[in-house]
This record gives structure tokens, C-alpha cells and sequence, in this order.
């Protein structure tokens, strides 16, 4: 069985990549994309995901792309998921032609 190491949630990059590197703080860096202290302090937390707003938001103030932030959420989220649910249970009712 190959072990997969977890994806890192987005907030983690957010933090470790690009607000402490730049030396700005949660409130400093939720007053320039214009949300809440708490919502930035949620993400980096990894208590809340990256929505479709929030990629927007990063990928303006920090130079990088909304998908990029939208993916790292997904294959997160993807990741979290398939933990949870027991995918063999569930038979496939699709018959290849």
C-alpha cells in the first residue's frame, strides 16, 4: 500500500511562503485585500478554506494565479475526503463498452 503524505492546507503556504517572508502581519495583510482579521487568521489557522473570492483576492496581492490557490484547496480538500469515506463500498454502475 503506498503512504501518502497529506497535502499542506493553503493557509500554511499563505503563511509560511509569503507572509512571513515578507514580514507582514495577519492584520496588515487582511486590511490590503480588504477582509476581516479573522478571516485571514481562519485560513493560515487552516480552520477555513480558500473560496473562488478569497484565490482572487491572494493571487492579486501576491503575484500568483487564483488556481493556484483554488488547487492547493482542492487536492486538500480531495485528500481530507477520501480519509472519511470508504470508496469501496460504493460499486461503479458505468460498464466499460
Amino acid at each position: 500500500m503506498k503512504k501518502e503524505m497529506p497535502p499542506v492546507h493553503p493557509g500554511e503556504i499563505l503563511k509560511e511562503m509569503y507572509l512571513e517572508p515578507l514580514g507582514v502581519g495577519v492584520s496588515e495583510f487582511s486590511a490590503i485585500i480588504g477582509v476581516g482579521r479573522r478571516t485571514i487568521s481562519l485560513i493560515i489557522n487552516g480552520h477555513s478554506g480558500i473560496s473562488a473570492e478569497m484565490a482572487l483576492r491572494l493571487s492579486k496581492a501576491l503575484n500568483t494565479t487564483p488556481e493556484l490557490w483554488l488547487n492547493m484547496q482542492r487536492d486538500y480538500d480531495l485528500w481530507n475526503a477520501g480519509k472519511k469515506i470508504q470508496l469501496k463500498a460504493i460499486r461503479n454502475i458505468v460498464t466499460a463498452a
